[in-house]
């Protein structure tokens, strides 16, 4: 395909999700690979019962009717528009088609090869999951058009009245069928499908003289294996099992259970005796199994966000999202785990909020909708720690225009970032109190003044550039061109590229607050105000360890990590030396970052401040754990800094 050719694949492609998660090099080559097929007026694309083709489809331009073929003539199940994306099957299945692809009229159909997009999906857990979203609910069409998705929104509506909140510890929350159909290797199609209909089940398991697992017959293989092709019943079920089966343990995790399913593309996953296809059946879990357990799965939130343009049903789900935070804490999840699932549907919100936004405004620029924005979260949510809705931090940037352009583009940003502001306040996030968002005109700038605020941060670094880059230093792209971002970064490399003196001045910050442990090992409590005798988790702990990890990666020159565990993680393999302190510094944030949410869902607050007295004993020794690396860290910061020889 010619140069142009791709880049309008690759520019029609990245207004749908779930291409808008690609970076811009994957989607270059996923567009390299696309073959562009027209269909005219009354051709079929594919029908039912044809085995999958080895690409999946998006439609450009026309119409294409989706239709399930049923003896009394057809039932029209879904009509595609221009971005819907279709035939997913062949991505997600790798079985025949269930329903016939017809032009309505004349089409353009961009066939995405799944051959490119098999690694895609193991490498990106945004795309996986939004497939997963799909493939769970059982829809047949991913679309992010507002018309045409009432269906999916009134379906996750419904989804929404059971009360389960999606990943279990165990298999007692966990909807999975023990009483299991099984079939003898040997028994005809005829009564397999009989003892399907008397059970009034949708899969038969076949098994061994040993009840081992060697296949799986469904009711879709009988209609497109069987009837369709016009083979007889008499034919022995291992003809048409599907080969070979993949078992689990039912005691393993649901999380794992669940990506098992995901990433095999499977509707049906086996538990045996021992988890290996070398002993007996006793279980099967479906994906309707996983759609009834999870009302409230990160796939089932991430979807209905996907599938609706209405900003009040999004804080609708952004509520639903504090369940699932809420039963993470509980029970005790995995940290990293939490915060990932929490800032992705954050970054969801925002990203709908500015697609929304642009929606609404770019008719009324015409031209300055064209300039390459970025829009950046900040602080907490810049490092994928912001577990409760507190104060918003972001900022945007685009890039330089010339003079005549300026008042005009700004004026446009600006109200792209007003009315992100307004739909994040919808959905429940708080003002920044400092104004430190993307609606205030300082942080919604070309590139070019973003590095003379960074170049005068490292230059001139007194207190209130050191706030400032406690702050910015923490950006992270959201939507947009991330390109302008990484250009951001650069920068601030060069800048602080044999400036030591910054990172003093930023060392010397960050030791402010030392180790929050007072006389007798009592914690530092508020002297004075509203919170008088409570201890400030986010200033007195929270704060030292996530300045320190800040100042590590800059001194270090890590690109990419944000978060502050993982930065102490990263420092523990670049300082072999301190690979202890800094993995045990890791755990203590992730601690106390727990701690904080549990408070905040507690008292309905930001979870700043805590009553030591309120901490059971065994959480109050947890905390004071925490403090031990903050110590430690706040000594080698003062060597290797320099700093009780350095004066501001």
């Amino acid at each position: 395909m010619s140069n142009v050719i791709v880049n309008r694949v690759k520019e029609f492609l990245k207004r749908f999700p779930p291409f808008t998660f690609l970076s811009d090099a994957t989607l270059g080559l996923v567009a390299k690979e696309v073959e562009v097929k027209y269909y005219a007026e009354g051709e079929y694309l594919f029908r039912q019962g044809d085995a999958a083709q080895s690409a999946f489809f998006v439609l450009k331009e026309g119409i294409v009717q989706l239709a399930e073929h049923k003896e009394d003539g057809e039932r029209v199940v879904e009509v595609c528009d221009e971005g819907d994306v279709f035939g997913v099957l062949a991505l997600l299945g790798k079985r025949p088609y269930i329903l016939n692809a017809q032009a309505k009229e004349d089409s353009l159909v961009y066939a995405i090869p799944v051959g490119v997009f098999e690694k895609i999906l193991e490498e990106n857990s945004r795309v996986s999951l939004y497939f997963a979203a799909g493939f769970a609910s059982g829809q047949v069409v991913i679309r992010s058009d507002l018309s045409q998705s009432q269906k999916a929104r009134s379906e996750f509506k419904e989804l929404s009245k059971d009360n389960g909140l999606m990943i279990f510890t165990g298999q007692s929350d966990m909807n999975f069928s023990s009483d299991v159909l099984c079939c003898m290797t040997g028994k005809s199609i005829g009564d397999a499908a009989q003892l399907m209909s008397e059970k009034g089940v949708g899969s038969v398991i076949i098994i061994d003289e040993n009840k081992f697992p060697l296949g799986i017959i469904t009711d879709k293989d009988l209609r497109n294996k069987v009837v369709a092709k016009g083979l007889a019943y008499t034919t022995p079920v291992e003809e048409i099992m599907t080969t070979p089966v993949i078992t689990k343990s039912k005691d393993e995790g649901f999380s794992n259970l669940y990506l098992t399913m995901i990433k095999n593309r499977l509707h049906h996953l086996i538990f045996t005796e021992d988890g290996t296809a070398q002993s007996a059946v006793i279980g099967i879990l479906s994906d309707h199994d996983i759609l009834l357990s999870q009302g409230n799965s990160p796939a089932v939130l991430i979807n209905a966000l996907m599938n609706t343009w209405d900003v009040n049903e999004m804080a609708k789900v952004r509520n639903r999202a504090e369940l699932l935070l809420k039963y993470y804490l509980e029970n005790e999840v995995a940290m990293d785990f939490v915060a990932n699932i929490i800032s992705e549907i954050n970054d969801i919100i925002i990203q709908r909020a500015i697609q929304i936004a642009k929606n609404k405004i770019d008719k009324e620029f015409p031209e300055a909708s064209k300039v390459k924005f970025c829009f950046l979260s900040l602080g907490s949510e810049g490092r994928e720690e912001q577990l409760l809705r507190t104060d918003l931090d972001n900022a945007l940037v685009y890039e330089d225009v010339p003079k005549e352009q300026q008042e005009e583009v700004q004026k446009y940003m600006l109200l792209i970032a007003e009315d992100v502001i307004e739909t994040l306040l919808i959905c429940g996030f708080h003002p920044c109190p400092a104004d430190m968002m993307a609606n205030n005109p300082k942080w919604c700038q070309p590139i070019s003044v973003w590095k003379q605020y960074f170049s005068n941060w490292i230059i001139t670094p007194n207190q209130k550039a050191l706030m400032h880059a406690t702050i910015f230093f923490d950006f992270r792209p959201i939507f947009g061109h991330k390109a302008l971002s990484e250009e951001m970064t650069d920068h601030i490399y060069n800048e602080i590229a044999g400036k030591t003196i910054f990172l003093n001045f930023l060392a010397k910050n960050a030791l402010l607050n030392p180790a929050p442990l007072g006389f007798f090992r009592n914690f530092i409590v508020e002297k004075t105000g509203e919170h008088r005798d409570k201890f400030d988790i986010k200033l007195r702990a929270m704060m030292p360890l996530a300045d320190i990890a800040r100042i590590l990666v800059l001194s270090h020159r890590v690109v990419g990590i944000n978060n502050t565990f993982k930065r102490f993680e990263k420092m523990a393999e670049l300082e072999p030396n301190h690979q202890e302190l800094m993995l045990e510094a890791g755990k203590a944030y992730e601690i106390l970052m727990r701690m904080r949410a549990i408070e905040g869902m507690r008292s309905e607050s930001a979870g700043r401040y805590i009553q030591p007295e309120s901490l059971g004993k065994l959480q109050r020794q947890l905390l004071k754990n925490t403090f031990a690396p903050i110590d430690e860290l706040q000594k080698i910061m003062r060597v290797r800094f320099q700093l009780d020889y350095f004066n501001s």
